[in-house]
């Protein structure tokens, strides 16, 4: 990402920080083994079953609506209470994009409205669900992933539980960022599946989080672990303490737009079934 996003000392950061597109997928941390929640009732649930989205749960986030987002993204984001952005339908959270100008008097001139929303409390070690239908189209970017409430970037790690560009509707992303590992240095850990049903189907993007490792996967198959086994620290690993949560659909950036963006392919919407966290 462009050095002066690296700098930002506090706040919410986007997905897949980049300042080389084709640098922001790793595949050297692949693996294929099983990994299951555990039995019992998860620590904290949404289920997506209520008539609004629960402002208990999450919050949006609009911060960089004015100045525009992290990797030169195209979207707008809609504060709350904008149901043609977000909302609840159907028994699932939709988080829609749209080929619209923003009404919001904090627009930065945007062309596209979406919505991004974050966990009202931080969460740390233990194991994730989140079922969801991703979006399918070039140039728009879902994401699933997590940031520490505070800090500086990368110094303080990123989680990418699941990122898919829509120029490669087939295949899904899972990445760690800190200070000694991250694209920058072309250093970052992660891995990458083919799922030819990524885009519009259901399936369980999952996160198991421990001291010792942490391990993502798709429908009960983790492909990506990174084990804490190497020298530097909190450099090498920040992922010590409670991260917040983040649901979100981004539009065009040095990753998602690398291909441009087709417009002919609005709205676009992402679908969460459900977000599960049993903690450890």
């Amino acid at each position: 990402m462009r050095m002066v996003w690296a700098m930002m000392a506090a706040g919410i950061a986007t997905a897949g920080m980049a300042q080389d597109a084709p640098t922001l997928g790793a595949s050297n941390h692949a693996v294929d083994i099983a990994i299951a929640p555990p039995a019992g009732t998860p620590t904290f649930a949404d289920e997506f079953t209520g008539k609004t989205i629960d402002p208990a749960h999450w919050r949006f986030d609009t911060s960089r609506n004015r100045d525009g987002w992290y990797n030169n993204e195209r979207q707008y984001y809609a504060p709350a209470n904008t149901p043609a952005n977000a909302r609840i339908a159907d028994g699932a959270l939709v988080i829609e994009a749209r080929r619209e100008k923003p009404k919001g008097g904090d627009s930065g001139g945007q062309d596209y409205t979406s919505a991004r929303i974050v966990s009202a409390k931080p969460m740390g070690y233990g194991f994730y669900d989140i079922r969801a239908k991703l979006p399918c189209g070039r140039g728009i970017w879902p994401a699933l992933w997590m940031l520490p409430p505070d800090g500086k970037w990368p110094d303080e790690g990123e989680i990418d539980i699941l990122e898919l560009v829509g120029y490669e509707p087939d295949l899904v992303h899972a990445t760690l960022h800190t200070a000694a590992f991250n694209h920058a240095k072309g250093t970052q850990r992660g891995g990458a599946i083919k799922v030819p049903t990524a885009c519009g189907q259901w399936h369980h993007y999952q996160l198991d989080w421990t001291p010792q490792a942490i391990t993502i996967g798709i429908d009960g198959r983790g492909y990506m672990r990174v084990a804490n086994d190497q020298p530097g620290g909190r450099a090498a690993w920040p992922f010590d303490r409670p991260f917040d949560l983040i649901l979100n659909v981004a539009v065009g950036g040095d990753w998602g737009g690398k291909m441009g963006i087709d417009d002919s392919k609005f709205p676009q919407s992402m679908r969460v079934d459900h977000v599960r966290y049993w903690q450890r």
